[in-house]
């Protein structure tokens, strides 16, 4: 592998574990808000952002790094 491989493949980990990292960010928030930690809407509509909130982090930690890690892959004929 030369410098340059291995700088993008650093910059693609990194890329990775920032994703989860806020996806877990998201997850920790959208529960906060479901539980009435801090207010942002008013109660009722605090519960469905925090739904929406956690949905979407759950998204970002689960899906999104196998996304990308199958859209970096490389050549299988190297």
């Amino acid at each position: 592998m030369s410098q340059t491989d291995d700088a993008l493949a650093k910059k693609r980990f990194f890329a990775i574990t920032l994703m989860r990292l806020m996806g877990a960010a998201f997850v920790a928030i959208g529960f906060i808000l479901i539980g009435g930690g801090f207010a942002f809407a008013g109660q009722p509509a605090d519960r469905w952002i925090g739904v929406a909130i956690v949905l979407v982090g759950a998204f970002d930690f689960a899906v999104m790094p196998m996304l990308l890690a199958r859209r970096w892959r490389s050549p299988k004929d190297l």
